[in-house]
């Protein structure tokens, strides 16, 4: 049988763009998927990886002459399924757009392009004696761009802040292809409306980031003092949690690992994790004062009902904290899993592990959890098998969501909207607000052809 002639929107990209433009089954296939385990019915049209801002520019005005839709994608990892392509759409990748362009060492700022990964970006600032705070779990694989896109936080933002707070200014690929120079170099700006956050966090919807002057800090001199401390149940944990917020210390980490993650992430690294307790506070400060603040927290979380032990070597530190970073690749050897991603009120974090706990005995399920305990942002985690998620998990799932918006929480903290969360997004917002954010993707992409079926 012939091969099937490319689509008229192919034959004009392949003609402008050469080898950037793709059609090789395998490579479409990847880019029906991402991390959140949800792939697409069927693959793209093509694959573009752009290497310029002209190259991005170009695949738009193509597509946009052909009404095509465009999926703007970086290293996939997002677990939302907001850069997955589909039939009949075109993925625009931005992942060999990788440079550091610029460090501004004075200004304490950088400027990237979208490409680059999150650890990378800070390997390369060291030697300057700077670093990128946004710190997500998945930083040895994720873009910055990608970071952007839905706003990551991640292990460090209850201290420094999630993406947002590190981004000054962005250039912006419209849909039509025009470029948009949006934000500033200097620290403050409030020239006219800011288009520079509403970009962050929007999923490419509004337009494709090709490149990002990002805010810096100088490196934490000093130690970083490590604390683990073992509870006996998750509830113990998330109060001793609440505690260290209502008592004004700020850890620069504070993560709550559940028994059920401890058992998946000890199985992965061979470690025996559940013997000491079934809950696990992982707490580090930095700076100045961390010395005097960790020794305050070890007598509040023995307090609390700890078993609490400190160290200030660098490398157990960094050890302790792989452990933490190594919940999704345990996830992922158990099943399909949905990473889930609320989050609640500080002080509502012992309550919305109650909640979890009560949806685990209705549905007869165990759902692994961990928490970024210093911002209330939990990751509840639903294992099945198969590429379908069951409707009862959906069932569950709505149930987990109306209970942290009940306790005055979100439906995501970090991981963004996406395809995975679309049916419960005009519950949260409600139709005026639901009404007036499609009315800002029209302004932006009158055609609807970015990231289309995404968020909305």
């Amino acid at each position: 049988m012939p091969a099937a002639t490319p689509a008229p929107v192919v034959l004009a990209l392949a003609a402008a763009l050469g080898s950037s433009v793709v059609t090789d089954a395998s490579i479409l296939r990847d880019a029906q998927a991402d991390k959140s385990g949800h792939r697409s019915a069927a693959p793209p049209l093509a694959v573009v990886t752009a290497r310029t801002v002209a190259e991005v520019q170009q695949t738009l005005r193509i597509a946009s002459a052909h009404g095509t839709p465009v999926v703007t994608r970086g290293a996939g990892t997002g677990l939302a399924g907001g850069a997955i392509g589909s039939a009949g759409e075109i993925v625009l990748s931005t992942l060999a757009m990788d440079r550091l362009l610029e460090v501004n060492a004075a200004d304490e700022l950088a400027v990237v392009e979208p490409g680059i990964i999150n650890a990378a970006l800070n390997e390369q600032l060291a030697p300057h004696g700077l670093w990128f705070t946004p710190d997500p779990a998945s930083r040895a694989i994720s873009t910055v761009g990608g970071n952007i896109a839905t706003n990551a936080g991640g292990l460090l933002c209850a201290k420094y802040g999630v993406t947002r707070d590190s981004v000054l200014g962005l250039r912006v690929v419209l849909a039509d292809g025009r470029l948009l120079e949006l934000g500033h170099r200097s620290v403050k700006g409030v020239t006219g409306l800011d288009l520079t956050a509403l970009m962050v966090g929007s999923e490419g919807t509004l337009g494709v980031i090709v490149e990002a002057t990002v805010r810096l800090r100088r490196l934490v001199p000093g130690v970083t003092p490590t604390i683990g401390a073992y509870f006996a149940d998750v509830r113990a944990a998330a109060a001793a949690a609440a505690a260290v917020t209502a008592a004004g210390i700020r850890p620069a980490v504070m993560e709550l690992v559940d028994a059920a993650s401890l058992d998946a992430i000890g199985a992965l690294l061979g470690l025996p994790l559940r013997e000491r307790g079934a809950a696990y506070l992982l707490v580090q400060t930095d700076g100045a004062g961390a010395e005097a603040e960790a020794a305050q927290l070890l007598a509040l979380l023995a307090a609390a009902g700890g078993t609490a032990e400190l160290t200030t070597d660098a490398a157990e530190a960094a050890r302790l904290l792989e452990v933490r970073r190594a919940m999704h690749p345990a996830m992922e050897r158990l099943g399909t899993t949905l990473i889930e991603d609320v989050a609640v009120p500080r002080s509502a974090l012992p309550a919305m592990f109650d909640a979890i706990a009560a949806i685990e005995r209705k549905y007869g399920m165990v759902i692994p959890t961990i928490a970024h305990a210093g911002d209330g942002n939990l990751h509840p985690n639903f294992v099945f098998e198969g590429p379908d998620v069951p409707e009862h998990v959906w069932e569950a799932a709505d149930e987990m969501f109306q209970a942290a918006i009940a306790l005055g929480g979100t439906l995501t903290g970090e991981h963004g909207i996406g395809l995975l969360k679309r049916r419960w997004l005009r519950g949260e917002l409600g139709d005026e607000q639901f009404e007036l954010q499609q009315q800002i993707k029209r302004v932006f992409d009158p055609a609807g052809i970015l990231n289309p079926g995404k968020v909305f």
